[in-house]
Order: structure tokens, then sequence, then C-alpha cells
């Protein structure tokens, strides 16, 4: 099972999108605030086990979507953890949702998608890839195989 978190794992674009957020997140947000990448690309047999945890498997729910249809199974997707003096921040109060909004709009200043605005099944620690879809992903292995 393959759960990364190298940016080399990453397609091209979103490997380099991925770095210029870093650098921006690095030189732009509070200097006791840091960014990390907590996760790359996630083979199939990891996204099941991970789409179990909750409803199969012992553990909470940390996934919505299954084998193939998670952004990270196509190599377009990362996830992002945010450290104050070494202390995990969350999303719980206000001050802390005011910096995971700060860090994605520095990731939709480089090009990414942020869950963080999404309408439902929000999540502050994912970004992706813009304007690409999974049945279009899909579609592009299929031809390509």
């Amino acid at each position: 099972m393959i759960n990364s978190r190298r940016l080399e794992d990453l397609e091209a674009d979103v490997a380099v999108k991925a770095r210029a957020f870093l650098t921006l997140c690095s030189s732009e947000l509070d200097p006791s605030l840091h960014v990390i990448i907590v996760s790359t690309y996630r083979d199939f047999d990891t996204q099941a086990a991970l789409y179990a945890q909750g409803r199969t498997a012992p553990g909470k729910i940390v996934t919505w979507a299954g084998p193939g249809d998670s952004f990270h199974n196509w190599r377009v997707a990362f996830d992002v953890a945010i450290y104050r003096n070494g202390k995990y921040v969350d999303d719980k109060t206000d001050a802390d949702k005011a910096i995971w909004a700060a860090v994605g709009m520095i990731g939709e200043r480089c090009g990414l998608e942020w869950a963080g605005r999404w309408k439902t099944r929000r999540e502050s620690a994912h970004f992706q890839a813009a304007g690409v879809t999974i049945a279009w992903l899909k579609s592009e292995n299929e031809r390509n195989a």
C-alpha cells in the first residue's frame, strides 16, 4: 500500500504548484506557522482502507472517496497540516479558521483548487489541480492504457 507525502509523486504541474505554495506559505505567513505536506499520492488499496475506516473498519470516517474516486489516486491532490510553534492548528476557532483561509488563498493564488471553499464535504487541508474532474481523469487513464 502506498500513501506518499512526496511532491515527486504528484503530476509534474501539480508538484510545481505545490512547491510554489509551500514557498509562499513560508514567506508570507507568521513565522510561528509551519505548513507541511501530509499526503500526496495514494494507491487504490490505501484509498480502500481509508474509505473503510468508520464504515467497515474501526475508526472515524476520514474520506468520502472510495478507490479511484479520490484526486489523490490520480496524483493531482495533496493534503497539508499547519503547525503553530509545533502544535497542530485545527479549524475550530475563528482565529484558526482565519489561518486556514489565508493558507487556502495562497493555494488558490498558486493555481490550485482549495477544498476549503467547497459547499459540501469541505476539507480545509485539501488542495488539488483546478478544473479537473474524476470522470476526466478516469477517461484519460483508460485512453492512455
